[in-house]
């Protein structure tokens, strides 16, 4: 059986020398041999492109943003959500030497998120309520991830939001440090999910249940062991899979260990009718989107662990 694609966003990540002739936008990655793969696995230039694939059916699973996974289904793509891809790991990162010690202290101060429809934007907008700041206390700049520890080198900006490893990337450099970590201000905090087309659901449950059971299962295999933390960024920082320097993702592993957690991939529904909340006030959802409409749990309910065996990577 030809192995069904599971798209991920290249996050700007450089992709030289992976893009097939032809296209602009897709750096096809299958790997490194000696890592077992029960897909195809791409790599996206960015969200849209990922979105459009998993749109077109191109892309069969896809990892989104909750947001967007929840308003694709809301307007009648058959996306559902069946597991989570991990817990906390976005940062608020300012300049090393600035005053800034709270949220409210960046009033007047510019501010950049990926996108408006980015969970960095509601983890922004989340903190801005806690602090008492209102829309227009701070001036919101929307900036690629990859460029922002330039733009706060450069203090074109006071502060970014952000997913890993970009918020790693200024504070490993030495001229950044870390505001806020959403492990620390909002434990229950969801940013990407595995999405998978209802097409493929319908199709081939039992490969839709593979994929969960090895996506649940890499997670439990990873907050295991330090050891394992460091394999998984040995094997991420491949050219053929996401090309980021290998010290840079094992920052971002291991300093400290729970800056992005995947023990707990686990599908909740208050916490998603919380992020639906919190997507609604920041206008990113006009409207409220039935959990049902968007997640199918049949696929964490049946989850079976799998042995995870990538020895010659904790060695």
């Amino acid at each position: 059986m030809h192995p069904e694609i599971v798209g991920v966003p290249e996050r700007g990540i450089p992709s030289s020398g992976t893009t097939p002739a032809g296209s602009s936008t897709l750096a096809y990655a299958q790997g490194n041999p000696k890592v077992p793969q029960i897909a195809q696995f791409i790599r996206y230039s960015g969200w849209p492109e990922l979105k459009e694939a998993f749109i077109a059916g191109q892309a069969k699973a896809a990892m989104l943003t909750a947001p967007m996974a929840m308003d694709l289904a809301d307007k009648g793509i058959p996306a559902r959500i069946v597991a989570l891809g991990h817990r906390s790991g976005a940062v608020i990162m300012v300049r090393k030497e600035s005053v800034y010690r709270t949220f409210a202290d960046l009033k007047g101060k510019r501010v950049a998120i990926p996108s408006r429809f980015a969970v960095d934007h509601i983890f922004v907008r989340r903190l801005m309520k806690e602090h008492g700041l209102q829309t227009g206390d701070v001036t919101l700049v929307e900036i690629a991830p990859p460029d922002m520890p330039a733009a706060l080198l450069a203090n074109a900006v006071d502060a970014y939001a952000t997913g890993e490893p970009f918020g790693a990337k200024s504070e490993m450099d030495g001229y950044a440090r870390i505001l806020y970590m959403t492990r620390d201000v909002w434990p229950t905090y969801i940013c990407c999910v595995l999405t998978v087309h209802e097409d493929l659901i319908k199709s081939n449950r039992q490969f839709v249940q593979l994929l969960v059971d090895h996506v649940m299962s890499a997670g439990h295999w990873l907050d295991h062991s330090p050891s394992h933390r460091t394999a998984a960024a040995r094997i991420a920082s491949d050219k053929l899979f996401f090309n980021q320097a290998f010290e840079l993702i094992q920052w971002v592993m291991e300093r400290p260990s729970d800056r992005v957690t995947y023990g707990d991939l686990r599908l909740m529904r208050d916490e998603f009718n919380q992020l639906m909340q919190l997507s609604l006030d920041a206008g990113i959802i006009p409207h409220s989107i039935p959990y049902e409409t968007y997640v199918d749990e049949s696929f964490m309910r049946n989850f079976r662990i799998v042995n995870i065996n990538l020895e010659e990577y904790t060695r």
